[in-house]
């Protein structure tokens, strides 16, 4: 884990080994904070390695932290996302301390991914995507973040192999929508929660006034850290920072890193826009703007962001995805390419390939039979109905294959022989003994055009895991 470690010595009076609630057996502190702690630990009743977060006994007198530290459990079990730490359990601790499990996380902050240097430009859009699809769905519950940052954004390695992005700490959420989640108590309008180099203007006048649109504010503060390795609003002093929001504006991205494309500096430009109206209204519209700069493996996310603004009905104009470029003719797909496969011929040429192969069979069948017939005395027949709608057909899937059309070859009667005699001469394209089997005679007429074969890339060495670079020695 990217957090500090605190050995075995007591935190709040937790230690390591210890047995919390009669079935959470402590394994290490993964970290501590001015409220809380988090610790790792194994479920003994289902084997399940877990992580619990409990506040400070110091804390526990305080009505608010209490409440703060409750409202996190009750929003983080509404929602479902996939992009969200789940919520296993909750209860209270032998202390009075109230606790609640969540899924263990092994990974990274963003925070730590920051502090190594920017990000690539299309995994710091990928990023801010994912995080999108978590706040979609907080979102449409009526529930605002209110505190995101890289630091509430933990990347963990995913079943598939992928980076996933997971949003934490919804304690200091706003809920809207009572009848989602319970609140048990209103954000003070005098108090400042969150971290203020990621709070919108209108966060710092009140936290009460706040709607969707401060998180979007934060998302583009976090994708310009991201790419810069550095936040926009930057001061030791709080009050600083405070008049840095409200009056000025931040240093183009292109400033620190040239190589941004244009769009995607108006697309931070719009998400931080002091007048909120200005802001994109809802998470679809940031991530189908940011959708041209990110990685293809981004559409689902995407989609999935926009099918849950939709399904809420958080978004006033009808939203689509802008379908995927289409793959130049006779191209090797992405899939093809990068695993150095063969590529698909173009859907004409291909059938055209097969019209010609049709029409070679047929023709040289007729042939053939007219050739036995000859040889055993029996006259010549005429072309049958079906032979020479077999010829017209193939002539007529070649015209409408691709290429030049080809017009319709008539089947010809071979030439009339007296009983018992052979033909003067045999024809040019039949050996001089046929095999029983006249289908497995090798063609002669038009070749077939082969199937291209993409050349197998050289592929370099894989990149080192982020991840384990990421990870203190343990």
């Amino acid at each position: 884990m990217s957090v500090p470690q605190y050995g075995s010595g007591p935190v709040a009076g937790v230690t390591e080994g210890q047995v919390l609630a009669g079935k959470y057996r402590v394994e290490r502190v993964l970290g501590a904070g001015g409220m809380g702690v988090v610790v790792a630990a194994h479920h003994l009743h289902l084997d399940e390695r877990v992580a619990i977060k409990f506040l400070l006994p110091g804390m526990l007198a305080n009505a608010d932290a209490v409440s703060l530290f409750a409202r996190e459990a009750r929003a983080a079990v509404k929602i479902k996302s996939e992009n969200v730490a789940r919520i296993l359990d909750v209860g209270t601790l032998e202390t009075g301390a109230p606790y609640m499990v969540m899924e263990y996380l092994d990974g990274a902050d963003l925070g730590t991914w920051v502090q190594r240097g920017p990000l690539p430009i299309d995994q710091a859009v990928d990023f801010v995507i994912q995080a999108c699809v978590a706040i979609a769905e907080a979102h449409g519950l009526g529930i605002i973040h209110r505190d995101l940052k890289p630091s509430n954004l933990f990347c963990v390695r995913g079943a598939d192999g992928r980076l996933k992005i997971k949003v934490l700490d919804f304690g200091i959420s706003k809920v809207t929508n009572l009848a989602a989640v319970r609140s048990t108590s209103s954000t003070k309008s005098g108090a400042l929660l969150g971290s203020p180099r990621y709070m919108s203007p209108e966060h710092m006048q009140s936290a009460k006034a706040v709607d969707a649109r401060t998180d979007i504010w934060a998302l583009g503060i976090v994708l310009y850290e991201l790419l810069t390795g550095r936040p926009p609003f930057a001061s030791e002093m709080v009050a600083e920072i405070i008049i840095q929001i409200a009056t000025h504006t931040p240093d183009p991205l292109r400033t620190f890193r040239p190589e941004v494309p244009e769009g995607l500096e108006s697309v931070f430009r719009k998400c931080t826009e002091k007048d909120r109206d200005r802001r994109y209204p809802n998470v679809a519209e940031l991530a189908l703007a940011l959708l041209p700069y990110a990685p293809r493996s981004s559409k689902a996310a995407v989609e999935k962001i926009v099918g849950i603004v939709q399904s809420f009905g958080l978004s006033a104009t009808a939203l689509s995805v802008p379908p995927s470029p289409a793959v130049a003719s006779g191209a090797p797909t992405a899939t093809q390419s990068a695993l150095g496969g063969t590529a698909v011929p173009p859907v004409a040429g291909r059938g055209r390939a097969i019209a010609i192969l049709v029409a070679a069979v047929a023709l040289f069948v007729a042939a053939a039979a007219g050739w036995h017939v000859s040889r055993s005395g029996q006259a010549p027949r005429a072309a049958t109905a079906s032979e020479t709608a077999i010829a017209s057909t193939a002539s007529a899937s070649i015209a409408t294959g691709g290429g030049t059309p080809i017009p319709a070859i008539p089947l010809a009667n071979p030439p009339a022989n007296p009983p018992g005699t052979l033909p003067a001469t045999l024809p040019a394209n039949l050996p001089a003994n046929p095999p029983a089997n006249p289908s497995a005679t090798p063609r002669s007429h038009a070749p077939v055009p082969a199937t291209a074969t993409a050349p197998a890339p050289t592929r370099p060495p894989p990149p080192a895991d982020p991840l384990q670079a990421l990870k203190p020695h343990q």
